[in-house]
C-alpha cells in the first residue's frame, strides 16, 4: 500500500529511481470535458431556465452566488461524476469549473447548495418540469407527426429517517417510488412519490398535463401513451379516449383472458408437439374487465415451447396490424427501463439524502437536469462517432474525464488538455459541432 507521510506518497522505486507524489500540481483538473457541458448548456440554456422558473428569496445585496451559477455548477458536478454537496468544499476551487460556471473565484460551497435544496417548495418542482417540456419542444425544427409518451416507475432506495419513508415489498426495503414520463429519450416527468401505493397513481394527471402542454406547441401531433400492465386503469384508458390520445398498455394475465385464447393456446400445443419447434402467435379479439364500462381491443402474443405456454396481452385504443402494434410498438418500452437507469445509476438520481421529502423531489429533478445536459450532448454532438450511443456514464469516463492543466491570467484561461488522451479527434470534433451551434 502506498504510504503518504507529509503530504508525499511513497510509491517505491522504478529501477534506480524513487517514485513519489503530492498534491502540489496547482491548477490541474480531471474534468477538461466540463467545457463541453458549457457549450450545450448555452446553447440549450438549460440552467438559465431552470435559474428563471424559481423564484429566490435571498436578499439581493447578499447573495455572492446567483441561483443560475448555483444550478450549473451542481448540474456540471452531476455530469462529472459528483453526487454529493461535500465534493463542492474542493470542487469549488477548481478552476476549470469555476471557468465552466463563467466565475473566477472561488464557487458556491456545500451549505449554500444545502440551503438551496432545502428550501425547494412543490411549486418549484412544477415549475423545474415546464423547463423539462420546454426542452423537448426547443429540440423540434417543426412539428412532430407522432409521439410516444412511456410511462414507468422505479424505486429510490432510502436509509436514514427521510419524510415519508415507507416499506416496499416488492422491492424489500424503505424507499420512494417516483414515476418517469420520457418522450424517446428526453425525459418529462420524475415526479417522486411514497412507496406504499399504487404503482399507477398520478399516472393520469400527470399524462394530461404533459400532452396539455405539448398541444399548446403542436396541435396537430398525435400522442400515444405506452406503459406496462402496472399502469393499465380505468382512469387512465377512459381520459386517453376522451381526449384522442393513442394508449398501448400492458394487460395483465386473468382467468377471463386465458379462457379466450384456450383454443388457440391449444392448436399452438398440437403444432409443437408435430414440429417439435416453439410456436407462436400474434391475434387480437374484444374484452371487457368488470370494472370497464366497454369493450376494448386486447392484442395477444402466444408462444409454446418446452417450457409450455407463455401468453401476453395489451390493451389498445390503435388502428393496425396486431404484429405491428405489439412487436414495433409495445415491445420497444423497454427503452424507457434503460434510460431511468442512466438518470438513476449514472446521474444519482437515487440521492435522496434529504430528511424533507420536497427537497428530494428537487434533488431528483436536478439530476433529471443533468441527465437532459448529457442527453442533448449526446444528440448534439456525438452523431455518428463512438459515443453516440453511450450511456451517461461513458460518456463521464470517455469524454468528460480528460487530465487539463489550466493557466488564468487577465487576457485569457488557457486550457491544456492531457496530450495522449485516447479520444483527442472526438473531443476535438465535438467541440467543433458544438461552436457552430452558438449564434
Amino acid at each position: 500500500m502506498p504510504k503518504c507521510t507529509d503530504a508525499r506518497i511513497d510509491f517505491g522505486r522504478l529501477g534506480r529511481r524513487v517514485i513519489e507524489a503530492d498534491f502540489s500540481g496547482g491548477d490541474l483538473s480531471s474534468d477538461g470535458g466540463v467545457l463541453l457541458l458549457r457549450q450545450v448548456d448555452e446553447y440549450l440554456g438549460l440552467s438559465r431556465a431552470a435559474a428563471a422558473a424559481i423564484p429566490d428569496p435571498r436578499d439581493p445585496e447578499r447573495v455572492r452566488h446567483s441561483l443560475r451559477d448555483l444550478l450549473a455548477q451542481r448540474l456540471y458536478g452531476l455530469c462529472c461524476g459528483y453526487e454529493d454537496l461535500n465534493d463542492h468544499k474542493a470542487l469549488r476551487g477548481d478552476v476549470l469549473m469555476q471557468t465552466a460556471v463563467g466565475r473566477d473565484e472561488a464557487l458556491a460551497s456545500a451549505p449554500t447548495f444545502s440551503r438551496l435544496e432545502n428550501r425547494a417548495t412543490r411549486a418549484q418542482a412544477w415549475a423545474l418540469h415546464e423547463v423539462l417540456a420546454a426542452q423537448l419542444i426547443a429540440s423540434f425544427d417543426k412539428q412532430p407527426a407522432q409521439l410516444v409518451l412511456d410511462i414507468d416507475a422505479s424505486d429510490v432506495p432510502l436509509h436514514g429517517q427521510q419524510e415519508l419513508s415507507q416499506f416496499h415489498a416488492y422491492y424489500d426495503h424503505h424507499c420512494y417510488l417516483p414515476l418517469y414520463v420520457f418522450c424517446g429519450q428526453a425525459m418529462l416527468a420524475c415526479v417522486l412519490r411514497p412507496s406504499k401505493i399504487d404503482g399507477a397513481k398520478h399516472a393520469a394527471a400527470v399524462i394530461k398535463l404533459i400532452v396539455t402542454r405539448l398541444r399548446q406547441a403542436w396541435p396537430g401531433t398525435r400522442f400515444i401513451v405506452r406503459a406496462d400492465s402496472g399502469f393499465c386503469r380505468r382512469r387512465l384508458l377512459q381520459w386517453c379516449e376522451r381526449s384522442d390520445v393513442g394508449y398501448i398498455v400492458g394487460l395483465a394475465r386473468n382467468a377471463r383472458l386465458h379462457a379466450a385464447v384456450e383454443v388457440a393456446e391449444a392448436a399452438l400445443a398440437d403444432a409443437y408437439e408435430a414440429s417439435g419447434s416453439k410456436q407462436r402467435l400474434i391475434g387480437e379479439f374484444s374484452y371487457a374487465a368488470k370494472s370497464w364500462n366497454h369493450e376494448r381491443r386486447v392484442i395477444t402474443r402466444l408462444e409454446y415451447g418446452d417450457q409450455g405456454t407463455n401468453p401476453r396481452f395489451v390493451v389498445t385504443n390503435l388502428e393496425g396490424e396486431p404484429g405491428v402494434l405489439y412487436e414495433g410498438l409495445y415491445c420497444q418500452r423497454g427503452e424507457a427501463e434503460n434510460r431511468i437507469k442512466e438518470a438513476q445509476l449514472d446521474l444519482f438520481g437515487t440521492r435522496a439524502s434529504c430528511s424533507r421529502f420536497i427537497a428530494n423531489q428537487f434533488r431528483l429533478l436536478l439530476a433529471a437536469l443533468a441527465y437532459t445536459l448529457m442527453q442533448r450532448l449526446r444528440a448534439l454532438a456525438l452523431q455518428g462517432t463512438e459515443l453516440e450511443r453511450a450511456s451517461a456514464a461513458t460518456m463521464r469516463v470517455r469524454l468528460l474525464k480528460i487530465g487539463a492543466a489550466i493557466l488564468r491570467n487577465t487576457r485569457r484561461v488557457k486550457v491544456m488538455l492531457a496530450s495522449h488522451h485516447p479520444l483527442r479527434d472526438l473531443f476535438a470534433t465535438a467541440a467543433a459541432r458544438l461552436g457552430a451551434l452558438s449564434p
